[in-house]
Parts: C-alpha cells; structure tokens; sequence
C-alpha cells in the first residue's frame, strides 16, 4: 500500500504520457464552453457545495479559509472524504467555526471503490485541541442529493478530492448531474509539464474507477485543473508564515500547516487556485475536450490523458496567471 506521505517523497516517477500532446503552451487558442463563473451575475453569490479530503495536504484547508472569506461564495455545506472522515469534518468545522459561519458537515465514504485505500489517515487533526461537533454517519450522499434536488442547475460541486463521494452520488441518482450548472475539480495531469510524479495526480490515483465514473458523467460542464497547473503557484514555508499572520483564519491554517511542513518544502496551492477560478475565471485559461482515465497504466491506474474538442462539455486549464492568483486570493482576507 502506498501512502500519500510516501508518494509525496519517493515520487511514481512514471515516464511523461506521450499522448498529453506536449506543453499547454504550444496548444491553440479555442473557445471553451461558457463557465456560471463567466455569466454577468449581478452580486449574485455562487451556491457551492465543497467535497475535500482536509486533513491530508493543507492545500484544502487554505482552500476552505478563501471559501469562507470569499464574500461571492455561498457556502451550502461540506462533506468529507477518504479515510478518517470524521476528522476532516471536524478540521472543517474548526476552520468553520474560526471564521463564525455555520455550515452543514457531513463525513463522506473512507474506501475507494475497488482499490485499496492510499489515504487512510488525516494528519492535521493532531492540530486540533477537541472534538468540536458530532456528525451524522452516512448521511453526506443524502445532503449532497437533496441541496442538489433543492436547487437545480445553481450549485457548483467543488471537488478538491478522490472523487469516491461524486462517483457513488452519480450511481446513486443518474439524474443529479443532469441538475448540477457545474462540477469544478482538482485533479488530474493534462500537459507533459514537469512534476515529480510524472503524469500521475494523487486525487485521480487514490480512487481511479472513481473518477472515469466522474469524467464520464453527464454533468452540463465539468471544470478540471490539473495538477500541471497548480504545480506552478506555491510559497516556503517563511512566506506562509509571513502572509497567514494577515488574518485569524489563517492563522488557524498556519499552525496546521506546520504538519505538512514537517516533511515539505513547499505549499502548492492545488485546492486554492481550482476554488479561485469560480469567482475569477480570468486566473486561469482553459480549453475544451474529452478527458480518459486509464484504468491499465502501470505500476498505477489513473493516469489521465486530455484530447482537444471544441464541443466538449469538459474543459481543463492550460496555464496560470501566478501573481493574479495570490491577488485574488490574499484579498479576500483584507480587513
């Protein structure tokens, strides 16, 4: 069994996916299909409901903290995924609480759908001093179905996990992709840019049966960015420290992220970059085509391959504006 701790530092140095098409740089410039996030909204705030394995990168929880600053976001709730459920909800609710908003938790499903679990544990609950709220069990699927029923075509299912929960919700009832405006995900490798694990993403490879399920929903727009885009925003640790004392919410994140930083040298903001495009598309270019999940690829399944199409219904980001993003998402936390 491989650990995400393990992962992180050995690396599945598998070779680059010759079919990624080589760098998103070199791709033509096409029109992708029109995201909610681009539509003129009026102040109109963006109903969102967030799926997170937090606890693991600290990535979710800086994710978490712009979420409940942005004031464009209309949180609806928050379920958890991948092993320790129940502590990553109470990570969420911490930060929830931090910030003095009352959101729904709802601990999600801890298994993959056919492989063994690669995430067992949440790390960054030793951070926590207590137990600061009871979850009902196996009633996130429920939640997730009903706000989705209760609004169709307004929420945006913010994905920023294995995708196990998204998978078992689609086969559960196939009509609520069909009601969702948007499925926007972290997760996947679309380019040959260079990271340390080749074209494999942790997200898609912990659960990939999960996630060909997923890609191959029908949802009216499904949003990836991938992690050879958010490879290229990150902080040291010194900058993490200076630029999280801006804020008490921060300041809650900062003193989880000494766990992470125990055994890293950097913060990517892999979570925080996909949730800042729903408020400012302008951070990231994208560009419409078919995703495939390979199922086969060794020694681990999930490796993702992105193929240009103009009339797809999914899109994947193809470069990052770097210092837009931290303006957009340090500014939310300016008093």
């Amino acid at each position: 069994m491989i650990r995400r701790r393990q992962f992180t530092h050995a690396g599945l140095l598998l070779p680059f996916a010759a079919h990624a098409g080589g760098a998103f740089a070199a791709m033509e410039t096409r029109t992708p299909p029109e995201s909610p996030s681009q539509r003129p909204q009026k102040q109109q705030r963006r109903k969102i409901l967030l799926d997170t394995d937090i606890g693991s990168d600290i990535d979710d929880a800086v994710a978490l903290a712009y979420l409940l600053r942005q004031p464009q976001c209309d949180l609806l709730g928050i379920t958890t995924v991948t092993g320790d459920a129940e502590g990553r909800a109470q990570l969420a609710a911490a930060l929830c609480n931090a910030a003095d908003k009352k959101v729904p938790i709802y601990p999600g499903r801890e298994t993959p759908l056919f492989v063994d679990s690669m995430q067992t544990e949440a790390p960054q609950t030793k951070r926590l001093k207590s137990r600061l709220a009871e979850f009902p069990r196996d009633a996130a699927l429920n939640f997730l179905r009903d706000s989705i029923r209760e609004h169709p075509h307004e929420i945006t299912l913010l994905a920023v996990g294995p995708l196990t929960n998204i998978a078992t919700l689609f086969a559960l009832d196939p009509e609520l992709p069909g009601l969702l405006a948007e499925l926007v995900i972290m997760g996947g490798k679309y380019s040959d840019y260079p990271t340390p694990w080749g074209p494999t993403e942790w997200n898609i490879i912990v659960d990939p049966h999960a996630a060909k399920q997923v890609f191959a929903a029908p949802v009216p727009l499904i949003t990836a960015t991938g992690l050879d885009i958010t490879w290229q925003v990150s902080m040291s640790p010194a900058q993490v420290a200076e630029r999280f004392k801006e804020d008490p919410l921060l300041e809650t994140v900062l003193d989880w992220s000494s766990v992470w930083f125990d055994e890293r040298e950097l913060l990517h903001f892999h979570d925080p970059l996909t949730a800042a495009t729903l408020f400012n598309p302008d951070l990231c270019q994208f560009e419409a085509g078919d995703v495939h999940v390979d199922l086969e690829s060794e020694p681990t399944p999930g490796v993702t391959s992105f193929v240009r199409n103009s009339i797809s219904t999914t899109r994947v980001a193809t470069s990052v504006d770097q210092e837009a993003f931290f303006s957009e998402y340090f500014g939310v936390f300016q008093k």
